[in-house]
């Protein structure tokens, strides 16, 4: 059976539902999906010049530099903005610039990314102490 330790985002002091709540998988998967298609566009078009691994290489690059532009600044992706997804510290406010730089970092290698908590929180989430809300 196991512990009850109630809904995703109690033990962080966040609502459970609404904004403010951890936001749903789906969401942050979409806002990912829709924030590295935007990446490979641009790679592809102003960098790649056809290559499609080059394309994939590039877009590495611009959505590490999107990601610490626009996670640092305003608190969301392009993606995250459609879907109504914005990444906060634990405490609430804004990440600084080396907790962005620490999160998109570990995004990059993916796995950290697979490996969640009980809040649905990834190690890149954990070890930057951040944490995707809704809006």
């Amino acid at each position: 059976m196991g512990a009850d330790f109630g809904y995703r985002g109690k033990g962080l002091g966040l609502p459970e539902e609404g904004p403010g709540a951890v936001a749903p998988l789906g969401r942050r998967f979409g806002a990912l999906f829709i924030d590295w298609s935007l990446c490979m566009v641009i790679a592809y078009g102003l960098f790649a010049r056809g290559d499609q691994q080059a394309a994939g290489n590039w877009a590495l690059g611009i959505f590490l530099v999107m990601s610490l532009l626009t996670v640092g600044t305003i608190g969301c992706t392009p993606g995250k903005r459609l879907l109504g997804v914005r990444v906060v510290a634990e405490g609430g406010g804004r990440l600084g610039l080396v907790r962005v730089a620490v999160r998109t970092v570990l995004l990059l290698l993916v796995i950290p990314a697979l490996v969640w908590d009980r809040d649905g929180r990834g190690l890149h989430d954990r070890l930057s102490r951040s944490v995707q809300v809704r809006m």
